[in-house]
C-alpha cells in the first residue's frame, strides 16, 4: 500500500519504524544492568581485569587479558597441531545471528568484531576451565596460576551479569577441541572452578564439589543459557531439592516481616550454626534459627548484586533463592550487635574488619532486594518465628535466662536468695504452727 501523501508525518515516521519491526519473538537473556541497581554500587556489575562478551569489549582497563586471550588461542592451535583459525572463525560465523540476538542492549561491533570476539573470549573461558582442572595442561610460566590475585579476579568477572557469552558458543567450542580426558566435561569444569573459588566469598563450611557434581548430573547444556546462569541453577537447585524433601509451605499463609537479631534473642529465640548445609538451608527449630555459616567478604556483594541482578530477569516465577536468602539475612543485621552476636554464634565470618562494616554492607545491599512473585522461601519460617515472639511463656523464659541465669554467679546468687526465701517461709510455717498448738 503507498503511503498517504498528507498524511500526518508523525504517523508516516512510526509507519516506518513499524516496518523493521520483526515479526518472529525471540526473548533475549543477556542485559545490561538497569539503572536502578547500577547507581547503588556501580564497582559492582564492573570487570576488574576481564571482559567477556561485547559490554565491555575494547575498555581500556581491560586490554591486559586481550593478550593473554591470543596466548590461549596460540597454544590451543599449538596443542591441537593446527595452524590456522579458520576452522573455528567458520564455526563462529554460523552463530552470529542467534548469538546477537542474545543480547537485549545496543553492541558497537561490526559482524568481523563481533565474531573474532566471541572466538577470543569463548576459547580463553574454555582453556582457562580445563587449565584450573588439568593442571598437566598449564604453562608454568603463566601469570594467572602464579598470581592467586589474578585467579580470583578472574573468577569474580566471570560471574559478572554483564559480563557473560551464550553457553552454546561455549559448548560449540569446547567440543571443537575436547581432549580425552574424563574430567574434560564442560559442565563439571565449570563447578569444580566455581566450588574451588566460592569460599573466598562466602564459606567453606557448605557442601563440597562432590554435593553440586551429583546436582548437575542430568543438567542439559540446551537449558544452560550462560555461566552465571549455570552457577544460579546449581546453587538454587541444591536448596529446592530440600525444599521437595519437606512440607511445601503454605504461600498464602499470613506472615510478617522479623526483628533483627538481638530483638529476637532478647525474645528468648537461640541461633545455632547448622553444620554442612547449602546456605539456603535455614530452619527454625524448638526456638532456635539454625543458620548455615557464611563469610561476609570484599567480594561477597558484587557476588550477591549480580546473582540478585541474574534473577530479576529470569521469566519463571518461581523462587528467587538469593534474593529471598539476602532478605532473610537483612532482616537480621540492622545493627554492628546484630553482627557480634552472629559472630559470636559461629555463623556469621566477618572478614571486612568491624562489625560496623559489615552492618553498613547489608544496610546498603537491602535497597538491591524484593519479595519475588513466586512466594517468599522463608514465609514459613518467618511466620514461626513470629509466633513465638508473641507468646508471652517465652518472653518470661528468656527474661529469666537473661537476668538470672547468664552467669555462674548470677545461678548461685539467685539460688541463695531462693534458698533465704524458702528459710523465712518455713520459719513463718514454723512460728504460725507453735503459736497454733499454744492455743
Amino acid at each position: 500500500m503507498m503511503p498517504n501523501a498528507s498524511a500526518d508525518p508523525l504517523s508516516l515516521r512510526l509507519d516506518e519504524k513499524l516496518t523493521h519491526v520483526s515479526g518472529t519473538h525471540f526473548e533475549p537473556y543477556i542485559y545490561k544492568i538497569h539503572d536502578r541497581l547500577r547507581r547503588q554500587s556501580e564497582k559492582a556489575y564492573e570487570p576488574e581485569i576481564l571482559s567477556i562478551g561485547p559490554y565491555h569489549h575494547g575498555k581500556a582497563n581491560l586490554r591486559m587479558m586481550e593478550a593473554h586471550k591470543l596466548l590461549y588461542l596460540q597454544l590451543l592451535l599449538k596443542r591441537t597441531d593446527e595452524l590456522s583459525v579458520d576452522r573455528y572463525v567458520v564455526a563462529m560465523r554460523k552463530l552470529l545471528t542467534r548469538a546477537q540476538r542474545c543480547y537485549a542492549d545496543s553492541i558497537n561491533l561490526s559482524e568481523d568484531e563481533f565474531v573474532e570476539m566471541m572466538l577470543l573470549d569463548g576459547c580463553f573461558v574454555i582453556e582457562f576451565l580445563r587449565k584450573f582442572s588439568i593442571t598437566i595442561l598449564r604453562d608454568m610460566r603463566d601469570p594467572i596460576f602464579k598470581m592467586d590475585w589474578i585467579l580470583h579476579s578472574i573468577w569474580r568477572d566471570l560471574m559478572l551479569f554483564e559480563n557473560q557469552l551464550p553457553f552454546f558458543i561455549l559448548v560449540d567450542l569446547f567440543y571443537m577441541t575436547k581432549i580425552p580426558d574424563p574430567r574434560d566435561n564442560i559442565v563439571d569444569l565449570l563447578i569444580r572452578l566455581y566450588c574451588s573459588v566460592r569460599e573466598q566469598y562466602f564459606c567453606s563450611m557448605s557442601p563440597g564439589p562432590e554435593w553440586f557434581l551429583n546436582i548437575s548430573y542430568g543438567v542439559s547444556t540446551d537449558n544452560v543459557k550462560h555461566y552465571l546462569d549455570l552457577v544460579h541453577h546449581i546453587t538454587s537447585s541444591s536448596y529446592a531439592k530440600i525444599m521437595s524433601r519437606r512440607n511445601i509451605p503454605d504461600m498464602e499463609k499470613r506472615w510478617d516481616y522479623i526483628r533483627c537479631a538481638t530483638e529476637l534473642h532478647e525474645a528468648g529465640i537461640r541461633f545455632k550454626k547448622a553444620k554442612h548445609m547449602p546456605m539456603f538451608d535455614i530452619k527454625f527449630v524448638n526456638g532456635a534459627i539454625e543458620i548455615p555459616e557464611f563469610a561476609v567478604k570484599e567480594k561477597t556483594d558484587t557476588i550477591f548484586r549480580n546473582l540478585i541482578a541474574h534473577e530479576e530477569h529470569l521469566q519463571h516465577t518461581g523462587p528467587k533463592y538469593f534474593t529471598d536468602s539476602l532478605t532473610f539475612l537483612c532482616c537480621l543485621i540492622n545493627s554492628a550487635k546484630d553482627v557480634s552476636l552472629l559472630r559470636c554464634c559461629g555463623i556469621l565470618n566477618n572478614m571486612l574488619g568491624d562489625d560496623e562494616a559489615v552492618s553498613a554492607f547489608f544496610s546498603k545491599a537491602s535497597t538491591c532486594v524484593f519479595v519475588s512473585r513466586g512466594g517468599f522461601c522463608y514465609s514459613d519460617v518467618f511466620h514461626d518465628i513470629n509466633v513465638y515472639c508473641k507468646c508471652r511463656h517465652n518472653i518470661w523464659k528468656a527474661k529469666l535466662r537473661r537476668d538470672y541465669f547468664n552467669s555462674p554467679w548470677k545461678i548461685i546468687s539467685f539460688l541463695g536468695v531462693v534458698f533465704l526465701l524458702l528459710l523465712s517461709f518455713a520459719q513463718t510455717m514454723l512460728s504460725g504452727l507453735s503459736y497454733l498448738c499454744q492455743k
